[in-house]
Order: C-alpha cells, then sequence, then structure tokens
C-alpha cells in the first residue's frame, strides 16, 4: 500500500497526491493510499485506493476529451519516454498508482457541481433554506433531486477547510469569462458522466473538478469522477429522506461523525475493518464504471 513517496525532484505533496517533476512540461502524478475527511488526512490509508482513483481518472479522462481538453498522457506503467527511471524507482507496484501528465497553470478554485441535496450542502439547507449562500426550494428532503444541477465553487485550500466562494469572490479570482467557461465546462462534465452511471446502476450525486491553463486552453487537470471527489449512490438503494448507499469515501465520513471527532487534526485511525470495507466500495464502484477488475 503506497502512503508516501520519497523522490527526487518533488513539486508538490498534497492531501492524497504527491507530484513530481517528470520532464520538459510532464508531471509524475501519483495518487496514494492516503485519504481524507472533512479537508483532514488520516493517519492511515485505504488498500488499493491510489489505484482505483488513478485509473478510474484516466478512464474518465479519455471519455470526456470530447467535452474538455484534459492533462492526461499515459499510465505510468505503460509510459516509454522520458523520466522512465523516475517511475522505475517506484516501490513494487506503485506505477500502478501513477499518471503522467502535462503540467498546467492551476486554477485555484474546487468546481463543485451538484444534482442532489446532500453531504454540506443538505447542512446548511436545513439550517438556512440556501445552497451555498443562494436561496433553494422550499420541502427538500436529503438525496432530493435538484430540478438543475448547480454550481457552487470552494476556494483551494492546501491545509484546513475549503470554503464556499460568492459569485463575487468568484469573478475577482478569475474574471467573468473564465467563471462562465468553469460553471459551464463543469456542468458539461457532470451531466454527461451522470448520464453514463445511471446507466451502469450508479447516482453521481455530486462532484468536484479542478481545472488548469495547458497550452492556453482551460484544462481538466487532479483527478476525475472518482469516489474520493464525487459521491456514488447505488441507484437500486436510492430514497430520498434519508443517508443513501455510498461507493466512495461517504462510509468513512459516517463513521468519523459516529467516533464524535471535531473535524479537526489529528484525525482517529481507522479500524482495520472499515479500511477494508471502505476498499470494497472503492473497488466496486471501478468495476461498475469500467467494467473490468482493478487487478
Amino acid at each position: 500500500m503506497l502512503i508516501e513517496t520519497q523522490l527526487p525532484n518533488l513539486l508538490h505533496r498534497g492531501k492524497v497526491r504527491d507530484t513530481y517533476r517528470l520532464g520538459e512540461g510532464m508531471l509524475l502524478m501519483i495518487s496514494t493510499d492516503r485519504i481524507s475527511a472533512f479537508d483532514v488526512v488520516l493517519p492511515n490509508g485505504i488498500p488499493d485506493k491510489g489505484a482505483v482513483l488513478n485509473r478510474l481518472s484516466a478512464f474518465w479522462f479519455e471519455r470526456t476529451r470530447h467535452l474538455a481538453p484534459n492533462h492526461f498522457i499515459a499510465l505510468a506503467d505503460a509510459w516509454e519516454g522520458e523520466g522512465k527511471q523516475l517511475i522505475a524507482s517506484l516501490p513494487p507496484g506503485g506505477a500502478g498508482q501513477a499518471m503522467v501528465v502535462k503540467q498546467a497553470e492551476r486554477v485555484d478554485m474546487e468546481c463543485i457541481v451538484r444534482g442532489y441535496i446532500t453531504g454540506s450542502a443538505w447542512s446548511e439547507y436545513r439550517r438556512e433554506s440556501t445552497v451555498s449562500g443562494k436561496p433553494m426550494p422550499a420541502g427538500l428532503v436529503e438525496g432530493d433531486l435538484f430540478p438543475d444541477p448547480i454550481f457552487t465553487p470552494t476556494t483551494k485550500a492546501e491545509e484546513g477547510h475549503d470554503m464556499n466562494m460568492s459569485d463575487r469572490e468568484v469573478l475577482d479570482l478569475v474574471g467573468s469569462d473564465m467563471a462562465r467557461q468553469l460553471e459551464e465546462l463543469s456542468k458539461k462534465v457532470y451531466a454527461f458522466a451522470r448520464e453514463f452511471a445511471l446507466e451502469r446502476g450508479i447516482i453521481l450525486a455530486d462532484t468536484k473538478m479542478e481545472f488548469g491553463i495547458i497550452d492556453g486552453q482551460l484544462s481538466l487537470i487532479d483527478e476525475l469522477l472518482t469516489p474520493d471527489s464525487s459521491r456514488f449512490w447505488d441507484l437500486e438503494g436510492y430514497q430520498p429522506g434519508q443517508s443513501q448507499p455510498s461507493f466512495d469515501k461517504q462510509f468513512v465520513r459516517d463513521w468519523l461523525t459516529s467516533q464524535g471527532w471535531n473535524q479537526e487534526p489529528p484525525a482517529p485511525d481507522l479500524p482495520e475493518d472499515i479500511a477494508a470495507r471502505t476498499s470494497r466500495r472503492y473497488l466496486d464502484a471501478y468495476y461498475r464504471l469500467t467494467g473490468e477488475s482493478l487487478n
């Protein structure tokens, strides 16, 4: 289980990803088995999580190229170009958790699209009758489908909690033209993926995306439509008015909440059985969406 990496040319270590300089304009992005919840990295990881995130992101990057350009070049274990020696120095199995990508100038915001009311949006709605500060229809229950998907961007925090951004804050950060493009592209990718997933028995409740500029084009970067960045629900068990059966890290969030944790570091250790059951959910999501087993 690849939790930490110690290679030369480290560029950035995020909550769950380590990124290295690979060659001219290229990076090696490693999806570790680390897991974060409520924006805090937990002490122990989830078996097979990094491989699921890596390969599922590659799957979606290939299938959404007609909607938006992205940074994906190749899976690391299939790469034969510059930087191959760096990839070869990864621990056994590590290349299966990595991809070669184009370097981008990151847009410093999380682009979140919500199709259903759940999570922090549901909590806010119960308090204020709003989602991301915007009024919502009365009478919604947990898990309800929004009439139309809504765009609720947040800050991109390296440490601590991401915060909702107002329309004015988005405009001040990226300008009106970029703000429009980010919302339109995010919603297009979400709509495509939601229909794709529904055909395979999964509801894509919400997801977050990241963008950057590559060769002058707004492009998808980081991960895409994974159990870490999205809420995947089982269509068969879906019923508004309750917490939904999920294939994502909501299972971990629920366990942490049951422990009375205050959502501030340090987080408690995950018991082995909780980590194993979370791993099975990630693997199941991968199989349902791709039609292939991970191994």
